[in-house]
């Protein structure tokens, strides 16, 4: 059974930096594209921020500039930098993995961004 385990979230300052981590428990972690969404309440799940397997990268206009998707092949890793946070950053954030039609998703992390 594939599982993702996320880490890093917290509480911090506007203005702050935080970093997330999920690690993917098992198969072969090249093959999947890696992704972060976030859910703030009473609104839907949202993308932040893709990394596909070949390494593109696909940010939401409100991630771009402030957050950097990464992956580590060796440590079936993907880690979301987030950078310059406001308050509207505070969300649920989910780590997501595809490959064809299966799709696996994290427990969520909560990110709260408040002074």
């Amino acid at each position: 059974q594939v599982q993702l385990v996320e880490s890093g979230g917290g509480l911090v300052q506007p203005g702050g930096s935080l970093r997330l981590s999920c690690v993917l428990s098992r198969g072969f972690f090249r093959s999947y594209a890696m992704g972060w969404y976030r859910q703030a309440p009473g609104k839907q799940r949202e993308l932040v921020a893709e990394l596909t397997s070949s390494g593109s990268t696909n940010y939401a206009d409100s991630a771009k500039g402030r957050f950097t998707v990464s992956r580590d092949n060796a440590k079936n890793t993907v880690n979301l930098q987030m950078n310059s946070l406001k308050p509207e950053d505070t969300a649920v954030y989910y780590c997501h993995a595809s490959r064809a039609v299966f799709e696996y998703w994290g427990q969520g992390t909560q990110v709260t961004v408040s002074s």
